[in-house]
């Protein structure tokens, strides 16, 4: 779909992902930066309907901080592109600054996965996610509270998606072939 396309004024679902690897100055550690978010996103307007656990990860890039993710079924009036303005002001108003060097540390990191639609394209932004489908961190606790959500592109479920990748990621690699055998 267009990012041009019309959405209805009812709410949508959306699953977004949140992520946090820095301390804040009021919300403290990661953890508690991500809770902090929640009710954030609740004071814009946009609904939590389940939030998973928090899992910490790896860092992807430079940063060396662990990583809080969580993931949330949101509902929220408007289009993919009015929700990411949203995620970005809330962002902003914990404290993260834009033009840094791309995956480095930050408090609070705020993007939608899936929208109920399907897929949307605009300048700003993708939806599905270009990423989620190999990032354990945004999958594993999206399968805790979307894991019958269906990626519009592959036609997977978040469940499926989940088990690929652990399966891939776990699965030992053949040794290479050894021409004198």
């Amino acid at each position: 779909m267009a990012g041009s396309a019309r959405t209805s004024d009812a709410p949508q679902r959306y699953l977004i992902a949140l992520g946090s690897n820095r301390r804040h100055h009021r919300h403290g550690p990661p953890q508690a930066v991500l809770r902090a978010a929640i009710a954030a996103l609740a004071a814009k307007g946009i609904a939590p309907e389940a939030v998973s656990p928090t899992i910490a990860s790896l860092p992807l890039g430079p940063s060396s901080r662990r990583y809080a993710n969580a993931a949330a079924v949101v509902r929220f009036a408007g289009s993919p592109d009015a929700l990411l303005a949203a995620l970005k002001s809330i962002e902003c108003a914990f404290g993260r600054r834009r033009g840094g060097q791309r995956w480095s540390a930050r408090v609070l990191d705020l993007d939608v996965v899936l929208w109920q639609g399907g897929a949307w394209s605009s300048p700003a932004m993708t939806v599905p996610h270009i990423g989620f489908r190999e990032r354990r961190f945004v999958l594993g606790p999206a399968r805790t509270v979307a894991a019958a959500w269906r990626d519009p592109l592959s036609g997977l479920t978040v469940a499926q998606l989940d088990f690929r990748l652990s399966r891939r990621l776990t699965r030992p690699r053949p040794l290479p072939r050894d021409p004198a055998w």
